[in-house]
């Protein structure tokens, strides 16, 4: 296992990125105080519970986001309540949720 960290700085301030690798498979999260953006492998129904602001970021088996490097290129996918009342929507580039997050 191998885990990677990046910092991205948006206009509202810093969010922090964690990969988590293992042999052919990915977990990717990037955190801000507001809230996070994950891959598909997190139940962000479950993070609504818990009170958390979470959207998940597009990736499949053919096109994995693959690098904390790739994330911001992505798109949201899927968003809780709690991420839709911070003005993250589906369709929005990750790079634009970072700033919603921070």
């Amino acid at each position: 296992m191998q885990l990677n960290t990046k910092t991205y700085q948006t206009k509202n301030g810093l969010v922090e990125g964690v990969q988590v690798k293992w042999s052919g498979f990915n977990i990717l999260l990037v955190a801000g105080s507001k809230g996070f953006l994950a891959c598909p492998a997190i139940d962000i129904e479950a993070c609504q519970r818990y009170g958390q602001a979470a959207a998940l970021v597009e990736s499949t088996a053919d096109n994995p986001i693959g690098t904390l490097e790739r994330f911001a290129d992505r798109k949201i996918t899927k968003v809780n309540p709690n991420a839709s009342a911070i003005g993250i929507k589906e369709g929005m580039p990750v790079d634009a949720a970072f700033n919603l997050i921070a």
